[in-house]
């Protein structure tokens, strides 16, 4: 049978006569299929608009169950910085740490009862934690002097009744132990004790700990005597008590890892692109909005999974991009949730010339974009000139309309800009607001809008092509500094930048600002704010709940630490 019989009536010249011109044509239309399809995939790989199913696949991937909440320091942390590793290399993204992709730091977990740690009551040895255990802001040192448990002299070691404090505030929903044993230590120190004895006669559980992370240390030994320790040896208050006893406690830490990729381009400058990967775990630095007494897992799909996905999108569509002006670095923080750890560690050790960073974009929170609303909070805005210039109604034409803007000046807040912000380089932060699930372990992959955050990708994307076309490295401004992120509403500030990696009791001063309260009341930078007025700050959210209570023109008495010395002051509020 030859070909010519399957010919069909009205064939043209191009009809096909022999078995060698079907075998051209077939392997001709072969070839055409592949390069077209070469072609498409060309296409594909070098797209400039964001995927939502890849955003959507990096948040399930960060935020399932299996990485437990990535707390810095963890397993599941150590899975995220892998998957982010693999995904800078799968791009084409060079390594940039100071080990391949990855950088590691130290976390501080506060401090730890060390083995030198002992007291014996009238010769009898005593046992750490099961019968007696250090307060974390104990002086460390030795001790040892006879003592009466009913006398508070000054020059005398003293024994100070928990049960009293328990009483006197058992119709106080707001009491607070372990600020009022602070306050009590505290004012203990101020009228010459040699050292301080807690203990508990009543049947009331007290809830009191070793806390390691409230590390500021006292000027004389706190420790706390358990209850069967205290009714065999406190019984009698006329006794005289032969006391020896040394207290050590140790710093103690963990490490965090940043992952850092790199897009080199040979430019002078480069732009650093970050957010943070880190989440709050179990909930276990106390940082959770949970109240429930059930160990649940913090999947912060939203915080900060949807940053640290944009960032791996961005990578994507960077690396793919014509951009040439600068160089791209990007980072994924760790440490974030625990006070800016990983982006503080980056800037003090940074893995390429800090001089030479352009500007930086900051993601924190970009996966719940209000379909109503349609509000992206762009923070940095005043910290160049170049913001204005692109976000100005003729530079607006440039960008991709993702939402309504709300602008913020401030170059400073409680997110990873914070830390380049205070080395001179202009910041731009990205935000779509807070919400019922922020520290929560509800904040699930479920709930984020993808194509809302595809729409962010999209727009941060277009401003870099826009800022691509700026002439050499922008301006820096400085701005006004404030604090964000408290569950607290507040109408004064003292301006100060707290040191949002400080880890004991109270807040420490990272900065203050010209003119404001704080400088005038004399504060400087390192000293640790400990009350404000009747109210105690052991915290950044008790110092926000304590500026709650003032409103303009009120003035209290600030109570400070400065070199470990307590001091007090007056403040008044603008």
């Amino acid at each position: 049978m030859t070909f010519d019989s399957l010919k069909t009536p009205g064939q043209s010249i191009f009809a096909i006569r022999t078995l060698k011109d079907r075998i051209v044509l077939k392997y001709s239309l072969l070839l055409f299929l592949f390069l077209a399809g070469c072609a498409t995939q060309k296409k594909a790989a070098t797209e400039t608009t964001p995927s939502p199913a890849n955003l959507q696949s990096h948040v399930a991937f960060l935020a399932s169950d299996k990485l437990e909440g990535r707390r810095t320091g963890t397993a599941g942390e150590s899975l995220a910085a892998d998957y982010i590793a693999a995904t800078f290399q799968k791009e084409g993204l060079q390594p940039k740490g100071s080990n391949g992709f990855f950088q590691s730091f130290p976390v501080s977990e506060g401090q730890e009862i060390a083995p030198a740690t002992s007291l014996s009551i009238n010769g009898e040895t005593l046992e750490v934690n099961r019968d007696f255990f250090p307060m974390a802001y104990s002086q460390n040192g030795s001790f040892e002097a006879s003592a009466s448990i009913a006398l508070l002299e000054k020059g005398e070691p003293w024994f100070l009744d928990v049960d009293d404090l328990l009483q006197q505030n058992k119709s106080n929903p707001h009491f607070d132990i372990a600020s009022a044993l602070l306050n009590k230590a505290n004012d203990a120190a101020r009228k010459g004790a040699t050292a301080l004895f807690f203990y508990n006669s009543s049947k009331v559980a007290d809830g009191i700990s070793f806390d390691g992370k409230n590390g500021e240390h006292l000027a004389i030994p706190v420790l706390y005597l358990t209850p069967a320790t205290s009714a065999k040896f406190l019984k009698d208050p006329s006794a005289l008590l032969r006391i020896k006893g040394t207290v050590a406690l140790q710093p103690t830490s963990r490490n965090g890892k940043n992952v850092v990729g790199y897009v080199d381009n040979g430019a002078p400058y480069t732009v650093v692109i970050g957010a943070h990967y880190d989440h709050l775990g179990y909930g276990e630095d106390h940082t959770s909005l949970y109240r429930g007494t059930d160990k649940q897992i913090h999947n912060g799909a939203d915080d900060n999974a949807s940053g640290t996905a944009a960032l791996l999108e961005l990578a994507r569509l960077v690396k793919g991009s014509k951009l040439k002006a600068n160089n791209v670095l990007f980072i994924a923080f760790s440490g974030e949730e625990q006070g800016l750890f990983g982006s503080k560690y980056f800037v003090q050790h940074p893995t390429l010339d800090l001089a030479s960073i352009n500007f930086m974009i900051n993601m924190d929170m970009v996966g719940r974009l209000n379909d109503s609303t349609k509000t992206l909070t762009v923070g940095g805005y005043g910290t160049s000139p170049a913001w204005g210039q692109l976000y100005s109604a003729q530079g607006k034409e440039a960008l991709y309309p993702a939402a309504t803007y709300r602008f913020d000046s401030s170059g400073t807040g409680p997110s990873d800009h914070t830390s380049f912000y205070q080395k001179g380089i202009p910041v731009l932060f990205y935000f779509t607001g807070l919400h019922s699930d922020y520290h929560r372990p509800t904040d699930d992959v479920e709930k984020i809008n993808v194509a809302g955050e595809a729409a962010v990708v999209q727009h941060v994307y277009s401003l870099l092509l826009a800022a691509d076309k700026l002439p050499g490295k922008i301006p820096f401004t400085k701005t006004r500094e404030v604090q964000m992120g408290t569950a607290a509403r507040f109408s004064v500030t003292l301006g100060i930048m707290p040191d949002y990696t400080f880890n004991g009791a109270g807040v420490r001063v990272d900065a203050v600002s010209e003119g404001r309260a704080a400088q005038k009341a004399g504060l400087q930078e390192g000293d640790v704010i400990t009350a404000l007025g009747e109210y105690t700050v052991t915290s950044m959210e008790s110092y926000m709940q304590a500026l709650s209570h003032f409103k303009k023109g009120d003035t209290t008495k600030l109570r400070y630490l400065r070199n470990g010395k307590a001091l007090e002051t007056t403040a008044s509020f603008q």
